[in-house]
């Protein structure tokens, strides 16, 4: 049905928790029948599958963090429909992102745990890598499935969604018209230039640090005290939309690791002299942050409990009702698919995992049973908590909980005979399912959050997330091949992939008989109990305990711009403008950025070779990196502030 555009905007109830009795309508009321899966959808949802996945692979083995794809598709969706004269196009649009969306999570799923196999000296052919994301993938959309009527309309306006809410408005804005895919497209090239000038060229130095200057080589030496930042584009997005309070407690965790721990442990080992700060991380900091993610996700889980029970007792009497389906009519933004085909595929997945461990993997049909229930089990438990952290802050901790993941299957599997090189490539495997579940229920919590709002019908949200997944499982298979091939994990140059190293250090004592930091684990444990009772999110700063310095820097820088464009008014309405318009350009030198670094890698995988190498290890370089990185800073802060209210 035809609307006039100037009139389409959410409904006032939209963010905020319903009255007595109010009821929220969503923008396509549950009357009109919307194009919502058309030819044209499902072909960019997928064309924007296969780019998202081989963008996001290599900038989270790069710096550690999986940007939600969700906002960039959803500016590019409308701005493609804008440049083809397309008209009402609000519910294709739901759909392209909730395909292309899949991206993301598919690839936090594999790039967090798969390539500890390589760090460890182990293979991962194509097939196992496919199927694990593919598996975890599927698990993850049908183990959700049961839980939206309460996250997106049960739990109305108690949680913010923050992804959710920046890709609705995006959304919404190009239904309205307007120049923001113009904006995206140019935020987009300098960002992308910007990092392909430093991936390819290597014109200046990507990491800058106090070892710049002759007092901080002393510090870094004598006091193992060091402060290191990356100066690319993507990074710095990632932190304007991450926003500067999570970005701080992110990085807080990083300071007491950088700035206690690694001096305390430098002035008091008997072969200080011999260490460095980087070492020291590794060896002291990073398992305590490992104790506190594990930690922080078992809180998770308990304080879950409740939710847990509710939506699998609406799930459950849905499934058991004797009413007549035919009598009962449930409006068309309300249908989800049924109970009865998502215990189908739900068994059909399980029976496919089973196989897959079995015939594929371990060989011996207990110890396949026994993984197959560590998946089934960790997965369906920790759904809600990464449910959870999505709606309230955006960020979905699944690196965290797959930690706590390995850690457990590691000791089970050890228990009933697996372990060596076999029982370090069973755990991974599994690991990896299992955060891909968890990656792919957090992520679509969000579409199918975005679909509320606008008046999308979900079962078709659901329906074709599966090809989404299918298609992004075997993009992010290929693509760490390439990567792999090309720049590697370990040694000089190599991918950082801080979240699969840290696996790989989990993991290895536990599978060879090493020995294993317990009382390293257990400090980070407590740490995260003392700061949950003290009301700081455990989840996040535990993560900045064995996140780089350098890659959790950035956030605080991206946040602070957040911060600085959004309240220098006095005019809420600008201000609100002046964020939006930040979160484009963010998102610009996020998919220009990530993008770019897919072409660099291309480049290096075909043999072309222009890096010059001696140069951008030089002092100069990192100079001129620091210059070029408060160029960029203030390029994106005059650029946000430009922005008007009508726009």
């Amino acid at each position: 049905m035809e609307q006039n555009k100037t009139n389409i905007s959410l409904p006032d109830n939209a963010y905020r928790e319903l009255k007595a009795g109010e009821e929220y309508k969503p923008l396509m009321s549950a009357e009109s029948t919307p194009a919502e899966v058309t030819p044209y959808s499902v072909g960019m949802g997928v064309l924007m599958a296969i780019i998202f996945s081989a963008a996001a692979a290599f900038l989270g083995l790069k710096v550690g963090q999986v940007f939600e794809a969700a906002i960039p598709i959803a500016i590019i969706a409308v701005g493609m429909g804008t440049a083809l004269g397309k008209k009402n196009m609000l519910g294709q649009n739901v759909i392209i992102q909730s395909i292309g969306a899949s991206s993301g999570v598919i690839v936090a799923g594999a790039i967090f745990t798969l390539p500890a196999l390589y760090i460890l000296g182990l293979d991962a052919a194509f097939y196992q890598i496919f199927l694990s994301s593919l598996l975890g993938g599927v698990l993850g959309i049908v183990l959700l499935i049961p839980f939206r009527k309460y996250f997106v309309k049960e739990m109305h306006g108690k949680y913010p969604f923050p992804e959710a809410t920046a890709t609705t408005e995006v959304l919404v804005s190009g239904e309205k018209g307007g120049n923001q895919a113009k904006l995206l497209a140019v935020a987009g090239l300098i960002g992308g230039l910007y990092d392909f000038a430093v991936s390819t060229f290597g014109a200046w130095t990507e990491v800058v640090s106090t070892r710049l200057t002759a007092f901080g080589s002393m510090c870094a030496d004598k006091f193992k005290v060091v402060f290191s930042l990356n100066t690319g584009a993507a990074v710095l997005g990632l932190g304007y939309i991450i926003g500067l309070k999570y970005a701080v407690i992110i990085t807080a965790g990083s300071c007491l690791v950088w700035f206690l721990i690694v001096p305390l442990i430098g002035s008091i080992a008997p072969d200080a002299a011999a260490l460095t700060p980087e070492s020291i991380f590794t060896d002291y900091g990073r398992p305590i942050g490992i104790g506190g993610i594990a930690m922080a996700g078992l809180i998770g889980i308990i304080r879950q409990a409740g939710i847990i029970r509710q939506a699998v007792g609406l799930a459950v009497s849905e499934l058991t009702s004797k009413k007549d389906i035919k009598a009962v009519i449930i409006e068309r933004t309300q249908q989800d698919l049924s109970m009865k085909l998502i215990l189908s595929v739900l068994i059909a997945a399980l029976i496919s995992c089973w196989v897959f461990f079995h015939f594929g993997l371990l060989g011996n049909g207990m110890q396949s049973v026994v993984a197959l229930l560590i998946v089934f089990v960790i997965a369906f438990l920790f759904t809600t908590v990464a449910a959870n952290a999505i709606a309230i802050v955006g960020t979905n901790p699944v690196s965290g909980m797959t930690l706590m993941t390995l850690i457990l299957s590691s000791l089970v599997l050890v228990s009933v005979g697996l372990n060596g090189a076999e029982g370090m490539t069973a755990a991974l495997i599994i690991g990896g399912v299992v955060c891909t579940a968890l990656s792919m229920a957090g992520g679509f919590i969000t579409d199918l959050k975005i679909g509320y709002w606008l008046g999308t019908t979900p079962k078709k949200q659901e329906g074709w997330k599966f090809l989404g997944t299918f298609v992004s499982a075997a993009t992010v298979a290929g693509v760490m091949l390439v990567l792999n091939d090309t720049y590697g994990f370990t040694g000089e140059n190599a991918l950082v992939a801080p979240q699969a190293n840290a696996m790989a250090a989990v993991i290895q004592p536990l599978m060879t008989g090493g020995s294993t930091p317990w009382i390293l684990y257990f400090m980070g444990a407590v740490l995260a109990l003392v700061l949950t009772f003290i009301g700081v999110p455990a989840l996040a700063f535990s993560l900045g305990m064995f996140i780089p310095m350098y890659l959790n820097a950035p956030l605080v820088v991206g946040g602070l711009i957040a911060w600085f464009v959004s309240s220098r008014s006095k005019d809420e309405q600008l201000n609100k403008a002046r964020f939006d318009q930040g979160t484009l350009i963010a998102s610009g030198f996020i998919a220009g950025g990530a993008l770019m670094g897919v072409v660099s890698a291309v480049l290096k995988f075909i043999g072309v070779e222009w890096y010059m190498a001696d140069w951008a290890v030089s002092k100069d370089a990192e100079w001129l990196g620091l210059v070029m990185y408060i160029a960029l800073i203030i390029y994106m802060a005059w650029h946000t502030m430009r922005a008007k209210k009508e726009e």
